[in-house]
């Protein structure tokens, strides 16, 4: 059992940091396009919520390829404690009473992709193994 366990661990990082992504993406492309749901504000990008959408965006396409993981994952676990600390916790100590449950989750799920990278499916694995090869 702990072979199978072993193998596949590192592969479900790579799942794990690619349905993150995916999922981080929709917040940035709703403040920025209102899609796939409707924007509440008008977006600026010169804001708070247009940093924040194009982070959201441009971070999680790296994160996504898993290009550049630890230092963007780091960069957007930032922003998420930046955001839970701004937006969330002056409403209410609690995340569940103040909405901030998915920042502390996204702060705490990207420092741990900043800590262990990005797993074997990623450009980063890639381009790790192609610049070991080529330096022997």
């Amino acid at each position: 059992m702990e072979d199978i366990l072993n193998f596949w661990r590192p592969r479900l990082q790579s799942i794990l940091r690619v349905v993150a992504a995916f999922l981080f993406i929709q917040h940035g492309t709703q403040k920025m396009f209102g899609f796939p749901a409707p924007q509440r504000a008008e977006f600026e990008l010169f804001s708070l919520m247009g940093a924040a959408g194009t982070l959201e965006v441009v971070g999680g396409l790296l994160i996504l390829i898993g290009l550049f993981t630890r230092p963007v994952a780091f960069l957007l676990s930032g922003e998420m404690a930046f955001a839970y600390f701004i937006v969330h916790a002056p409403q209410n100590f609690w995340p569940l009473l103040n909405g901030g449950e998915l920042a502390v989750l996204w702060c705490f799920l990207f420092l741990f992709f900043s800590a262990a990278g990005a797993g074997p499916w990623s450009l980063d694995h890639y381009l790790a193994k192609k610049r070991r090869t080529i330096n022997r």
